[in-house]
């Protein structure tokens, strides 16, 4: 009864309200974040990221080949190699091993991983030392950002420091943070520039077994480094592997097959190939840190080696530049600015790809080129290799000599100047310049200048950027272009020749062949390529271009500073290198250019110059197989010094019944008149006596002969077919004066076709000095064309 009593006086027990208790504690918790995240949201406004940070860091720049490998890298103001990179030019090998291996999480935690963050406290609390860390890789770019000790403030410093990107960034600029600024060990920042600098070659091009190794140099970088320490490097990759292999990320037999492969880097922080262009281009691209190139690395190498090792055997001081450029991209395959980029003795920093030098004999193409278009000339047109004057200029050619009758195609084969001034002065200079000008090259002229016939010789300044844009006309069918060094500028297409003038010039120049008078061990015979030669004044640049379908090439060899230099010339010294350069290119580089259809062949005859089949039999003395545009034969070019000579065709009257040459004033008899092909007056010192106007024409009538000047120059001091001997103990003859009488005006003398100097102009002296044994030909020629030869020898 009791224990009833007690029983009933006992208070109920309440059992706790779950649902209660549940939402009070939620509530607590949800205070708890918005006082926190209140906290969090005025300390951001108090201290805001120091994002500006990363952008007070530049960027290298790096210049890189066709295949994007580095070719010259530049660092920032501070000296430190980091190339900007984003998260889709980097290889997905390297984001999986570095994700797996730094933040499995990353992509599901706000910045800090809570979880990590517990293991790391309770392990370091029990073990009484740190045996994992809780980094994330949002943390640590907060440690990139802001570097802090290491210390418990530190490390919470760096934990809100990592939410504050979180909450300003998304994921993706958070990595591609980390992707340009990670640490790799000394002036090494980025997965970019430590893939160049260790492996050289971008980080998109990562295998896996260099995309682990990269992924855990940063933990150690200076003790990992794989350069110097690769069995070091090689643990830590390996470990890597096994964590992707656990995680399953890479399969086990995957890991197993890259551990085989042994760590093997160098460090590449400065690469040195085609410096001068990589130069260049920063200066033009300041604000671009990767600049693409078209050059290929492996030629590139190669004839830089080759231009290297041929400028050693050269004078001191001398330097060469060399282009090989893609006619179907206008961008360069090798460029080389200077012979030897580190020499100062041979001013390697001067880029001579770009200077201004007097082009020489190297535009002489154009002038027939163009020549060709205006319907003036075809490719054997008879043209005067004889001593001229144009209003006071009087060229000459490089060897001193003449050779009187020449063929446009011999004059351009052997570079002969007076040919090329000849022809010139029917184009005209002023059209030749605007043709050149809107093909892409400028002619530097001095100030108070105006074009000039001294622009076939080289009367104007060009460089060697200018003349190989233009020179690729004769390999893209007549028309030029402007040598640009990169994808940004525009490829630009300038008209120069038609496809019919520039084929015809590309035929004449490749039969010419590198190796003529020249002998050397690197020569090959008949290389089918299109090149012309040049030498400024006093040998100071020599230049050769040579073009085909695939590339044009060219070469300067020469004193930076402009000086003179010894027997340096294009034939001598420029085709040489250029013969090695050629046995360094591809074999399918090297492509002739198919005729076109317009372009004919048919036979012509000199002096007239005309198509053989419109000429009678009498008036053909030479007949030569010409290129014909549109089957068009031009005559030959008046003679300068005859205004009776019109094309050839003389006309004269002769006694019907004798045949014998009279005129009105001599004879009243039945005449006849007859045309007769003559060759130019300017000629016939050079050619053989039959051609010659006195063996062709009929002789005169008696009584008729009065008209024929007796005032023809003749040679004094010496007699036709005379020896002369030396003195006794000699072996050439003492100095023999000679002079001329009946000449008129300026004289020319010629000993076995050498232009002499008259040693008196004013009394029509000569002076032949140490003659030795052997036969001679002596030729004077006055200024109206009138001429005396006389032949001797000379013996003991």
């Amino acid at each position: 009864m009791k224990e009833a009593l007690v029983a009933s006086t006992k208070k109920p027990v309440k059992k706790k309200n779950s649902k209660r208790f549940w939402f009070k504690n939620l509530k607590r918790l949800l205070a708890l974040f918005i006082v926190c995240f209140i906290a969090f949201w005025i300390l951001d406004k108090v201290y805001p990221l120091p994002i500006d940070q990363f952008d007070k860091r530049s960027f290298a720049q790096l210049v890189v080949d066709a295949n994007g490998k580095p070719l010259r890298a530049f660092p920032d103001k501070q000296g430190v190699w980091r190339y900007p990179v984003t998260i889709d030019q980097v290889s997905p090998l390297y984001l999986e091993a570095l994700i797996n291996y730094e933040d499995q999480y990353f992509y599901q935690h706000p910045g800090v991983n809570p979880i990590a963050l517990i293991r790391a406290v309770g392990q370091a609390a029990y073990h009484g030392e740190v045996i994992s860390g809780a980094s994330t890789l949002t943390m640590q770019v907060a440690r990139i950002l802001e570097p802090h000790d290491k210390s418990v403030s530190g490390k919470l410093q760096q934990m809100f420091r990592a939410l504050q990107l979180e909450w300003h960034y998304s994921k993706d600029d958070i990595l591609t943070y980390y992707l340009n600024y990670a640490p790799f060990g000394g002036t090494i920042e980025g997965v970019e520039a430590a893939s160049f600098t260790y492996l050289g070659k971008s980080s998109k091009d990562l295998t896996a077994s260099e995309a682990a190794l990269l992924a855990v140099l940063p933990q150690a970088p200076s003790w990992n480094r794989p350069d110097l320490h690769p069995e070091r490097a090689k643990e830590q990759r390996n470990k890597l592997l096994d964590r992707l292999a656990e995680f399953g990320v890479w399969s086990k037999a995957q890991v197993n097959d890259i551990k085989q492969e042994d760590v093997w880097a160098e460090y590449y922080t400065q690469p040195i190939l085609a410096p001068l262009l990589a130069r260049e281009l920063i200066q033009r691209y300041p604000k671009e840190r990767l600049i693409q190139t078209s050059i290929d690395r492996t030629l590139q190498t190669e004839i830089d080696w080759t231009v290297s090792d041929y400028i050693q055997g050269k004078e001191e001081g001398m330097s060469a530049a060399v282009i090989v450029m893609d006619n179907d991209t206008s961008m360069p395959l090798v460029y080389i600015g200077s012979a030897d980029f580190g020499n100062e003795q041979r001013a390697g920093y001067v880029d001579m790809t770009q200077a201004i030098r007097s082009p020489g004999s190297t535009l002489k193409p154009f002038i027939y080129g163009l020549g060709l278009d205006r319907g003036l000339i075809h490719s054997e047109s008879l043209l005067f290799d004889v001593p001229q004057s144009f209003d006071g200029y009087k060229p000459r050619n490089f060897s001193e000599n003449f050779n009187g009758a020449v063929s446009v195609s011999q004059a351009l084969g052997r570079s002969l100047n007076m040919p090329a001034v000849q022809v010139l002065n029917e184009v005209s200079p002023e059209y030749f310049y605007s043709k050149l000008t809107n093909a892409g090259l400028k002619l530097s002229l001095p100030e108070t200048a105006s074009p000039n016939l001294s622009l076939a010789l080289g009367g104007g300044g060009a460089s060697l950027q200018q003349l190989v844009g233009v020179f690729s006309s004769l390999g893209n069918d007549g028309v030029a272009t402007k040598l640009r060094l990169s994808e940004a500028e525009p490829r630009l297409q300038l008209p120069l020749l038609s496809q019919q003038s520039s084929w015809i010039v590309q035929q004449v120049l490749w039969q010419v062949p590198l190796n003529n008078q020249i002998s050397h061990r690197y020569f090959s015979a008949n290389t089918p390529i299109a090149y012309k030669t040049g030498t400024s004044y006093g040998s100071r640049d020599a230049w050769v271009l040579a073009s085909n379908a695939k590339v044009t090439i060219g070469v300067w060899v020469g004193m930076p500073d402009g000086s003179f230099s010894v027997n340096n010339s294009g034939r001598t010294t420029a085709v040489p290198l250029l013969q090695r350069i050629m046995n360094t290119l591809p074999q399918e580089w090297i492509e002739p250019i198919n005729k076109p259809g317009s372009v004919t062949t048919a036979t012509i005859c000199w002096p007239l110059g005309t198509l053989a089949s419109l000429q009678s039999k009498a008036s053909c003395h030479k007949q030569r197989s010409a290129y014909l545009v549109d089957d068009t034969a031009p005559a030959t070019f008046t003679d300068p010094l005859s205004s009776e000579w019109s094309h050839g065709l003389f006309k004269v009257q002769v006694d019907a019944e004798t045949g014998l040459r009279v005129n009105a004033q001599c004879f009243d008899g039945e005449v006849e008149h007859r045309e007769f092909a003559l060759w130019p007056k300017s000629l016939e010192p050079w050619i053989a006596k039959p051609y010659r106007s006195d063996s062709i024409l009929p002789k005169y009538a008696a009584g008729c002969d009065s008209r024929v000047s007796l005032n023809k120059p003749r040679i004094k001091g010496i007699d036709q077919d005379s020896t002369l001997y030396a003195e006794p103990q000699q072996d050439s003859l003492p100095e023999v004066q000679l002079w001329a009488e009946g000449a008129t005006g300026q004289l020319h003398w010629f000993l076995n076709g050498h232009l002499l100097e008259p040693s008196l102009q004013t009394y029509h002296r000569i002076a032949l000095k140490d003659l030795n044994q052997g036969q001679y030909e002596l030729i004077l020629i006055d200024e109206t064309g009138a001429f005396s030869e006389i032949s001797f020898s000379v013996a003991k």
